[in-house]
């Protein structure tokens, strides 16, 4: 007689809800690029979403709270002039969010504390290097003010938007073909890559080192997604030979054989991996399908478990993964998600089933908070350090956010500075007028003309709002 073990997890009746109508973000027009990102970027307090824009890239920026339809005329961040590919919350900063385009550009915004008004035309920070679009964005997990970019010219570039410079390049030597993916590991020593030329490599980006690859992790054709886990072993996601969507576990000390490989199904969209280290679960998002797929990762082979599945009948185009300091610890919330659909944004949370009200120490332990472990120069300079957790206990929403330091030498010189070692930082404030921003060495007549010319442009907008609702309005007749 054989009998039968159930493994024991606290994961294991995680359940999926997805929002009411009320709750979720409606009337959206959603971008059309077929380009394989998240379209979506949320933290605890906006959600962003790439979207539909004449004449340029655009995307929307809603404080979580803003559900319901929106506008048409809802003001957003519209500063490219070709489509926006993806966009990325910075981690140190609820307030920064960075963008990239097929104008081969990188822009870094700055939202205003209650969110837009007005459309948001001029970023903080233009980052120009690229020679081809830009498809993927990446902050730092750990030091301040550092971001990764990979363009379709098969560089990867490491920004201090402090000073607007390029400070590390990996060219086209590294990676001789379009790159699909970056991941950052736990401390941002090291990054792990997915590229067309069917490797996995793990890199020092500091020293332009490739110090281990992987090649062919899935036989087949299509793109391949590889992240990071917490304790260093990789992630893969890809295809097989018959065009069936697998799922890999590998560890980078030994290369040659996965730790294991798992069939998903037969769908064609490439599955986009979303890792908690806290509590070692992993999400499978796959665009165009109906469903979110959640593992347990554990030392016990297989090692990767499925937990369960949340399943809807719309099918989605892209995902935000939200925080876990932006999560509701209250109603046992361990993960929430924001499904990008054809016209709308439907948050669906993972929930761990428990009766009691107590704060649950054990689904939360300590996590990253929005405090950064190093500033830009010790990080280029090789200094790393784990990321400054934070207890979830209580309220979670009351730490400070880094301000975002922009240096602009010889340009903002009517601007209080501070020295910090050998950059001179300025504290950006977006009440502060246009002529601060490095305008008054043109004279007085040009500023003067662009001042003219942003307010009518503001004036066009209202009014096209205007017509808009009342074309609106004469189609309901």
């Amino acid at each position: 007689m054989t009998s039968r073990f159930v493994r024991s997890s606290k994961y294991r009746h995680v359940f999926g809800t997805a929002s009411k109508g009320d709750q979720c973000y409606d009337d959206i027009r959603v971008s059309q690029i077929t380009w394989d990102s998240t379209l979506c970027s949320v933290n605890p307090k906006f959600l962003a979403i790439v979207i539909d824009a004449t004449g340029g890239g655009a995307f929307l920026v809603l404080p979580l709270g803003k559900t319901g339809r929106i506008d048409k005329g809802y003001p957003t961040v519209c500063g490219h002039t070709g489509p926006v590919l993806d966009i990325d919350w910075c981690p140190h900063n609820d307030a920064v969010i960075a963008s990239s385009s097929e104008d081969c550009s990188i822009k870094v915004w700055q939202i205003p504390e209650d969110g837009l008004v007005k459309p948001l035309l001029d970023a903080v920070v233009t980052l120009e290097g690229h020679t081809r679009r830009v498809g993927i964005i990446t902050w730092h997990p750990t030091a301040l003010n550092i971001l990764l970019s990979a363009g379709c010219d098969n560089f990867i570039y490491i920004w201090n938007v402090a000073t607007g410079q390029a400070v590390f390049q990996l060219n086209s030597d590294v990676h001789p073909d379009l790159i699909f993916g970056v991941s950052w590991n736990r401390n941002g020593s090291l990054i792990c890559t997915s590229c067309r030329d069917k490797y996995v490599r793990i890199i020092d980006p500091r020293k332009n080192q490739v110090l281990k690859s992987k090649h062919r992790p899935h036989e087949g054709a299509r793109p391949i997604r590889a992240i990071f886990l917490s304790d260093g072993k990789i992630i893969t996601t890809g295809f097989s030979r018959l065009s069936e969507r697998q799922l890999g576990l590998w560890d980078p000390e030994n290369f040659s054989d996965p730790l294991t490989l798992q069939e998903i199904d037969t769908s064609s969209g490439v599955l986009l991996p979303f890792y908690d280290p806290d509590s070692n679960v992993l999400y499978l998002c796959g665009k165009g399908d109906s469903s979110i797929r959640y593992f347990e990762i554990t030392d016990e082979a297989p090692y990767v478990h499925l937990l369960s599945s949340f399943s809807s009948k719309e099918s989605q185009r892209g995902m935000g993964y939200m925080p876990k300091r932006g999560l509701d610890v209250r109603k046992c919330e361990i993960a929430r998600f924001y499904r990008v659909l054809d016209k709308k944004c439907e948050p669906v949370v993972m929930t761990v089933p428990r009766k009691s009200d107590v704060f649950q120490e054990d689904l939360y332990p300590d996590t990253a908070g929005p405090e950064p472990a190093l500033e830009p120069e010790q990080w280029i300079a090789g200094k790393d350090a784990d990321q400054i957790l934070i207890s979830l206990k209580g309220s979670n929403t009351n730490v400070r956010s880094q301000e975002l330091r922009v240096a602009k030498p010889n340009i903002l010189s009517n601007k209080p500075v501070h020295n910090v070692g050998s950059a001179t930082l300025v504290t950006f404030n977006f009440e502060t007028p246009c002529h601060h921003f490095g305008l008054p060495f043109l004279g007085g007549k040009l500023e003067v003309a662009l001042e003219e010319m942003k307010a009518r442009m503001d004036s066009h907008e209202l009014r096209i709002g205007e017509l808009e609702r009342q074309v609106e309005q004469l189609q309901a007749q």
